[in-house]
């Protein structure tokens, strides 16, 4: 595994000299585009508005429109927004995980220790997992600063990326029609979610839809078709929620058997 970035992970005066490793990747088949007439690659070039000139990347700067004005940014003015220290993360307070909303769960990295720092490293961790505990503090990573949660996995340092709140969108511009509930059909979704409920395992949910694309692509590639089309009924009714819910339950009754 090859580190993406290497610096050093405080709390109080203790200072760890970490390399942070991307703990996920994406199962998503990636498509390029192409001539519909001749299955040629489609390619995009940067062009300047004014000239029509082909550009290359020495030849871009970065801008910011303010006011109707177009702003130019030097990377001098990026390192002036810059904290003080750059390549470290200092843990700023200690929080349960569980005040902290999924919704502001970004991506998660793993954080190593190196050599130097290996005690200090087991010392935080093991202390997360004796108290229950996160630690939240700020990274700036590629000129952006990034809202960190530190969490003990088994043996390893988590490190997740949380949103900040401003890129929380609120919910109030939704329109949430008011209903009644009756107590019935609430003890029967409560009855249903219990015969529903079990430890969670990762392992039995899997990316079926790249899984049955790939294996599509690769009869298409031997010059093979392989399964239909499915059609999807959308059943939005809720006439009879009491029927709906007493039948899901006989459902799940007679798997059991």
């Amino acid at each position: 595994m090859r580190s993406m970035w290497k610096g050093s992970l405080g709390f109080g005066l203790v200072n760890i000299p970490v390399s942070m490793y991307t703990a996920t990747e994406e199962s998503d088949i990636h498509f390029f585009q192409l001539d519909k007439k001749d299955h040629s690659r489609v390619k995009y070039k940067k062009i300047s508005e004014n000239s029509g000139r082909e550009l290359q990347p020495t030849d871009i700067i970065k801008g910011y429109e303010i006011g109707g004005k177009v702003v130019v940014i030097e990377d001098s003015d990026l390192e002036k927004a810059m904290p003080e220290k750059i390549d470290h993360l200092e843990i700023s307070q200690f929080t349960d995980e569980k005040d902290i909303d999924a919704v502001y769960f970004e991506k998660p990295y793993y954080l190593a220790p190196e050599k130097a720092g290996a005690k200090a490293y087991a010392l935080l961790r093991d202390a997360l997992q004796l108290e229950g505990k996160v630690g939240l503090g700020l990274l700036v990573y590629h000129n952006k600063e990034w809202l960190c949660l530190i969490k003990a996995m088994r043996k390893v340092l988590v490190m997740h990326r949380l949103r900040f709140s401003d890129e929380i969108r609120s919910e109030k511009g939704l329109t949430i029609p008011e209903v009644e509930v009756k107590k019935e059909e609430l003890k029967m979704a409560g009855m249903l979610i219990g015969q529903l409920t079990k430890k969670f395992n990762p392992e039995e949910f899997r990316d079926t839809y790249s899984e049955k694309l790939m294996a599509i692509i690769e009869a298409k590639a031997q010059g093979k078709t392989t399964g239909k089309t499915m059609k999807v009924v959308h059943n939005a009714t809720t006439s009879d929620l009491m029927a709906k819910l007493q039948a899901s339950l006989n459902t799940k009754k007679k798997k059991a058997s």
